[in-house]
């Protein structure tokens, strides 16, 4: 099942992300998740694992488990500079902004591919620059992010669009904007964005930036599908949709974990999926959500549980400023 890009790629609808994976567990992991079908991988220079899934994608091409065409990879370039993209998707890191062209290339050799079928600007802001590859976020002499400010964010994206002219990258993206920044990338951009990635769960439904999306031809992908669950309830002290009464109650009608009805309900939203795990009961429990679907009923139900909660990428925390004030 996928999602056609306005572009005309196509992009899987389910994948799986590898933000905090442990290296050691992240071969034997992606193996797996091929096996049970999974063909769509969430990277990025930040999570500082991409030696490890190059690894494990090479095997599996050279192996035979799985044609590279077949695979979709993103990675992220964070406004530092930093690049990466399969189904597999890959990012920007914030300090490669002004380095967008030897970001991209720099991960693409360490995921040992040719080409990344998308990649994304991890965050829109860029900050001091400390070297390709290195995805710290460097803070200034009052331990607040050091932003750059001779950078745009219109500039970074016509680097972007440079990746897609050289045949570096199929599909380029953006990552946790809001509508007025995603409405002047619409208005600046020559290659529109393909993707907007963002957290978006039952408990942050974002209902206009998600249809504001999608009425102008940006597919948008869930990066915190399930809220975070307990990871994020460890690291940021907050809570999960998972425990949500109303969303126990569709389960037992369904005979599905909260976590599927939770999956199903943002892919019968259009949007992709990139839940994390390393768990093998798991990964086969994620996949299965494709299996079945929900009524009209239970999806407007989902609907009031809403409480504009967001769990994850809580920047003043680590970064000594708000950067959703």
């Amino acid at each position: 099942m996928a999602i056609t890009l306005n572009n005309g790629f196509t992009m899987p609808i389910i994948g799986l992300g590898v933000w905090r994976m442990e290296k050691k567990a992240i071969k034997d992991l992606i193996l797996d998740s091929i096996k049970i079908g999974f063909r769509h991988f969430d990277c990025a220079s930040d999570y500082k694992n991409e030696a490890e899934v190059g690894e494990a994608l090479s095997e599996a091409i050279e192996s035979g488990l799985v044609k590279r065409e077949d695979l979709f990879i993103t990675t992220k370039a964070s406004f530092k500079k930093t690049i990466l993209t399969f189904s597999c998707s890959f990012y920007l890191w914030n300090t490669d902004h002004g380095h967008v062209l030897e970001a991209c290339k720099h991960s693409l050799k360490k995921l040992r591919l040719d080409y990344l079928d998308l990649y994304l600007v991890h965050f829109p802001v860029s900050i001091r620059h400390t070297g390709i590859g290195a995805t710290g976020s460097p803070l200034d002499e009052d331990g607040v992010l050091d932003i750059e400010t001779n950078i745009s964010l219109e500039t970074t994206w016509h680097a972007m669009e440079d990746l897609v002219s050289r045949g570096l990258v199929r599909s380029i993206g953006i990552s946790n904007y809001d509508i007025f920044l995603t409405r002047d990338c619409l208005a600046y951009s020559k290659i529109k964005p393909a993707v907007n990635q963002i957290e978006t769960h039952p408990y942050f439904q974002r209902e206009s930036l998600v249809k504001f999306c999608q009425k102008h031809g940006i597919c948008v992908t869930a990066h915190t599908p399930l809220g975070g669950a307990e990871a994020n309830a460890k690291r940021f002290g907050t809570v999960s949709c998972l425990d949500d009464p109303i969303l126990k109650g569709i389960a037992e009608k369904y005979k599905k974990t909260v976590a599927q009805i939770v999956l199903r309900w943002g892919i019968q939203r259009n949007s992709v999926v990139i839940p994390k795990t390393s768990k093998l009961e798991r990964l086969q429990e994620n996949f299965k959500v494709l299996e079945f679907e929900l009524s009209k009923e239970d999806m407007d139900l989902i609907k009031t549980v809403d409480k504009n909660y967001r769990t994850n990428i809580q920047p003043a925390k680590f970064w000594g400023i708000d950067l959703y004030a």
